[in-house]
């Protein structure tokens, strides 16, 4: 069912995707540098559109995903703090119930 519902996602999506390529075959120009104009000095790009789309698709995902790995930061230590925690619970107990035997 959950791949079901991923596929009923995900293809409308590729679809448009598809056909934003199709519709959109020419070349494109992409500067990189805000202060000059023309193509004459300044760093640009050329290239279809559908190429630009996907990097910058690209480059959202890998820095939303940095983004987020730095946030749960806090929490990934304090699944570390709890499984030391843990780990010396268990131990203790381990410790007490053989006193207890012997």
């Amino acid at each position: 069912m959950k791949t079901f519902l991923k596929l009923l996602l995900l293809l409308p999506v590729a679809l448009a995707g598809v056909a934003i390529d199709i519709a959109n075959r020419h070349p494109v120009t992409v500067f990189f540098d805000p202060f000059t104009e023309g193509e004459s000095s300044g760093y640009y790009m050329t290239a279809r559109l559908s190429v630009v789309l996907l990097v910058a698709v690209m480059i959202g995902v890998l820095l939303g995903g940095i983004a987020m790995w730095f946030e749960q930061g806090r929490h990934r230590q304090a699944a570390r703090k709890a499984r030391g925690e843990a780990k010396t619970l268990r131990s203790e107990l381990a410790r007490r119930s053989d006193t207890q035997k012997a």
